[in-house]
């Protein structure tokens, strides 16, 4: 194939993929009944994906949002953060990543509609659920039930954000891009725990969001009880077999999960997309007409916003776009191309419900008529091992286990969920290639330190009997609460053991002031005690332990009233007399004196408080940290690698980029990688990096950083060394593709009342934007050995494979190849033949 022709079937594909997509992100009126969402008196199949906005900086906004758009999308799905618009009651804050007007206003810029989930509950593994502290103290208050302290706060904030919207001219009758809100979250999975109350308290949002007058449907996701004329809304793995309250609502899913969320302590989750794009797909065909990736982009957990316990930085969830910015694949392309073949079937899926044809055991159709001829049909082999041949309407198909395929004319398959032919991505940013990441060394740069001192630093600490829960002392100012005491020995030293029991998260312990034990928790469960034999001098013995929060609780009935901190402190002597220290006189500092001082911030960068030299000390306790350094060239994000450090917080500049915790090692066992997609996913079926840190590399934003030198600063709990950390940008990537001539045509190629003659499977590569093509690695026609990585030639392979994609995909941002012999001529008549490549995108 020339180059021409690969540049046109290029242009050609994306005005196709563009045809379906682009412009359809403004609505003046929206309604809905049985099927779908009606947006201006039409039935609308929505695909759907949430990008958080405080999860990204404002710069980057509009890139991800064309990813998204180009991948498929008709809406962004957001919560609203009550806790960082509001932080002090009455005073509000809605600028930088929290501006939420610009946020939406942006979506609308790219011609996409917005799902608005103003909860003001948002779970969202978000610090205390996206509530504000200062609610847990307004007299009297119960949150989530029929409490009226709490429903005046809650009616008050949901009318702010819908003023702000209204305001701003953002709800679809304003000419915006709203068509959604949300009240309420996932309330239907705790009720239970909250009686009549509960019942009471749905009735109640119902009531008060239809009085806000924003004229568009609101949802209540997970909510059986969901009151006329709230939707209410699937969450879920599967959604399948969900079906609403009313034969008046239509089917819609709010959180189709993409992957899962990352914990410190535990392996790394991740969804196969043949699985994930399986859900959709048997979502579409049992009568879904609206979808939504949870997450589409997952982002970062900058500063302490993550939720508990044990939450990681990382948000990247697995989606489709990475916690960087970066399209996923194959996972964005193939679900691309899923969502490209849902379109082509609208027209149908909103005309009619879905008729059942049963076609063997676990084998099944669904297909969708349209008056006066016509139908498109979804055929689904839902076994989890055996592979199926078919007859449907005539023909004969095959379809893989657990796939399901899709024919927008009843006849000719255009998609499987099983048969993944888009491009795949090779290496992140910590793969090391030269070629494709520039990194900086801290080693070399200059370093200046301050010790924390431990217990008790200043006169603003305060004396209590007995021993206080963390969260009401604090408040949430800090992570960190001392608890103090003095134990008095009348003999000679002794030996004990020192039992200490904690609600979570973790905690430090030194007696006289030397560092004696170190305990933690897990996500699933945050409580843990520490017993260490310690040995007490006679006279006064000081007991210092520093208690620490890793995100307050997001979820779970009554989860605003979970406790953290230690409640239980023994001694035990050797003879198993105990002495109970937990109801004596103890003292209480909050926070860290280095977050008092603000060494964080840069304006304490060139402080006298800093011990300057060229060698930091290293595996340290309670120790900051502060050097400069040069960012690499580029203009994409950073990468921060943590692994030498233990435990702690970092910024930049000061800018918060999150809590770090190498220290904490993932089990050794129960990791699948690869992982087979076939039969029921859960976020413990696929795991990754058993034995490893949960996270090691931190994203920094490139708006946060400047020309020159920068200011990196690290609170340091545990000890580590912060001359081995690095900085990192990455400047390219390898792709990769492996077509087989029998694998699907382009969903594109495809052209309703046509008679499908595209002859060819094709290999697309696509670059990021900014990157292009600069050499092809392997190419090869014939019988192609290995997977991406790893290829070499079969013992079939055609010649000057390689010199026709250099010709047609160097200096490109993207190319097109068919897999034909047109192209490459005959290597071995008769066998069945593919087309693997891998090419480097560089900037």
């Amino acid at each position: 194939m020339e180059r021409k022709d690969s540049v046109v079937l290029v242009f050609i594909a994306v005005l196709v993929f563009e045809g379906y997509f682009c412009g359809r992100g403004y609505a003046g009126t929206v309604t809905y009944d049985h099927k779908a969402l009606v947006i201006n008196g039409q039935r609308r199949v929505l695909l759907s994906g949430s990008i958080h906005y405080p999860r990204s900086t404002e710069d980057v906004w509009p890139e991800l949002i064309r990813k998204s758009k180009e991948g498929g999308l008709d809406v962004i799905e957001t919560y609203v953060f009550w806790n960082y618009h509001e932080p002090v009651k009455g005073q509000y804050y809605f600028e930088g990543r929290f501006d939420l007007v610009k946020f939406v206003k942006t979506v609308q810029e790219a011609g996409l509609f917005v799902h608005l989930r103003i909860g003001p509950y948002a779970c969202a593994e978000w610090n205390y659920g996206g509530f504000p502290l200062w609610l847990h103290f307004i007299p009297g208050i119960q949150f989530r039930t029929t409490n009226t302290p709490f429903k005046n706060e809650m009616k008050r904030f949901l009318a702010k954000i819908v003023r702000i919207m209204k305001e701003g001219k953002l709800f679809a009758s304003q000419g915006g891009p709203i068509i959604l809100a949300q009240v309420e979250n996932e309330y239907g999975n705790v009720e239970w725990a909250y009686g009549v109350g509960g019942e009471l308290y749905v009735q109640w949002a119902a009531e008060a969001a239809i009085g806000l007058n924003t004229s568009v449907p609101w949802v209540m996701c997970q909510q059986e009880d969901a009151p006329d004329p709230i939707i209410n809304t699937c969450n879920g793995f599967y959604c399948d077999q969900f079906t609403p309250n009313s034969p008046s609502k239509p089917k819609m899913w709010t959180e189709s999960y993409s992957g899962w969320f990352l914990a410190f302590g535990n392996a790394i989750p991740f969804r196969p997309v043949e699985d994930l794009a399986f859900s959709v797909a048997r979502f579409f065909e049992m009568g879904g007409t609206l979808q939504n990736y949870y997450m589409y982009f997952g982002g970062t957990n900058f500063g302490r916003t993550a939720g508990g316990p044990l939450i990681a930085t990382s948000y990247d969830y697995d989606a489709p776009i990475d916690e960087y910015g970066f399209i996923r694949q194959p996972k964005w392309g193939h679900l691309r191309d899923l969502h490209m073949a849902i379109k082509q079937c609208e027209t149908y899926l909103v005309n009619s419900d879905p008729t059942y044809i049963p076609l063997g055991p676990n084998l099944e159709a669904h297909v969708y008529y349209k008056k006066p001829d016509g139908c498109a049909a979804f055929l689904a082999n839902i076994d989890q091992n055996v592979d199926a041949n078919v007859s449907f309407n005539g023909n004969f198909y095959s379809l893989p286990a657990w796939s399901v395929s899709i024919l927008p004319d009843c006849k000719n398959v255009i998609f499987n969920t099983a048969k993944v032919v888009s491009q795949r991505s090779l290496g992140d940013f910590s793969h090391r290639q030269t070629s494709s990441v520039k990194e900086t060394i801290l080693a070399t740069s200059k370093w200046g330190w301050y010790k924390e001192q431990v217990g008790i630093w200043s006169n603003n600490s305060f004396t209590s009997s007995g021993l206080l829960e963390q969260i009401n002392t604090t408040r949430d100012v800090s992570d960190y609460l001392w608890y103090t005491a003095s134990i008095d020995v009348t003999e000679n030293e002794k030996e004990v053991y020192l039992n200490v029991a904690s609600l979570g998260h973790a905690a430090m312990v030194f007696v006289n002031k030397r560092f004696v034990g170190f305990g933690y928790g897990n996500h699933e469960d945050a409580s843990f005690t520490v017993t260490q034999k310690i040995m007490l001098n006679q006279g006064k013995n000081t007991l210092d332990m520093l208690s620490m929060i890793i995100g307050i609780q997001n979820y779970g009935p009554w989860f605003d009233i979970a406790g953290a901190g230690i409640f239980s402190v023994a001694l035990v002597d050797l003879m198993n007399a105990k002495e109970d220290l937990s109801f004596k006189a103890w003292s209480y500092q909050v926070g860290m004196e280095g977050e008092y001082l603000g060494l964080d911030q840069t304006s304490l960068a060139n402080s006298s408080l800093w011990t300057m030299g060229n060698y930091p000390p290293v595996n340290q306790t309670l120790i900051w940290y502060k050097t400069t350094f040069i960012a690499p060239e580029g203009n994409g994000p950073l990468s921060l690698n943590l692994a030498s450090m233990g435990k702690g917080q970092a910024w930049i500049n000061g800018e918060g980029i999150g809590r770090y915790w190498p220290a904490y090692l993932a089990p050794t066992t129960g990791c699948s990688e690869p992982c087979d997609y076939r039969g029921s996913y859960d976020a413990s079926k696929c795991l990754k990096n058993c034995g490893q840190p949960a996270q090691i590399l931190y994203h920094i934003p490139r708006s946060w950083v400047h020309p020159g030198e920068n200011l990196l600063v690290l609170h340091e709990e545990l000890g580590g060394d912060p001359s081995k950390i690095t900085v990192s940008t990455r400047t390219g990537q390898e792709i990769c593709a492996l077509i087989s001539e029998s694998d699907p045509l382009p969903v594109n190629s495809w052209k309703p009342n046509s008679e499908f003659k595209h002859t060819s499977p094709e290999v697309r590569l696509d670059c990021e934007r900014g990157w292009k093509i600069t050499s092809i690695n392997f190419a090869s026609f014939g019988t192609p050995k290995g997977q991406c990585g790893e290829f070499s030639h079969g013992s079939c392979s055609a010649e000057n494979v390689l010199p026709v994609f250099q010709k047609a995909c160097i200096g490109h941002e993207s190319c097109a190849m068919a897999v034909s012999t047109l192209n490459f001529g005959d290597p071995c008549v008769g066998v069945l033949k593919s087309l693997a490549v891998e090419a480097l995108c560089s900037a």
